[in-house]
């Protein structure tokens, strides 16, 4: 079985955990996001693996703007356009939900990654060469597909 997190956020990220191989983590990036998923479905199709995505579910904050909504909106938009295109089911889920399942509800960014850490030794949670700083959105993708594996 082929598990996806996805974190559609502002620095979001996605992951792929198959069953007994080293789990993968990616910042976002669009192009890549699509040619690398349709890649994982081919190998899904190939050894006979089901897939299921799990996208964290969000919604405007108060305070936040028009235009950056708007933004978040067209990049939820194009993630489950890009799910249902390649028939990757997959459910939306509210961060309280998954986040609770690894106790960390009103917890700060630097919890995820520490988590994330914890579950996967030797991750690399860098989103580029040149950062110096884990990515707290590679984290929470990867602890989504570990939801996913979990619960869904």
């Amino acid at each position: 079985m082929i598990y996806i997190g996805i974190d559609p956020g502002k620095e979001g990220a996605w992951a792929v955990l198959r069953d007994g191989e080293m789990p993968m983590v990616y910042p976002w990036d669009d192009t890549f996001f699509v040619s690398d998923l349709h890649g994982v479905m081919v190998l899904a199709r190939e050894r006979g693996d089901g897939v299921m995505a799990c996208v964290e579910k969000v919604g405007a904050f108060r305070g936040q703007g028009v235009k950056s909504m708007f933004n978040f909106g067209k990049s939820a938009g194009f993630i489950e356009g890009v799910l249902t295109a390649l028939g990757i089911p997959y459910q939306l889920v509210p961060p309280n939900v998954w986040k609770k399942s690894f106790s960390l509800i009103g917890k700060d960014k630097q919890a995820s990654i520490d988590t994330c850490k914890r579950m996967f030794p030797g991750i690399n949670l860098m989103p580029s060469d040149r950062c110096r700083k884990d990515s707290d959105g590679m984290a929470e993708a990867l602890l989504m597909a570990e939801f996913a594996k979990r619960k869904l």
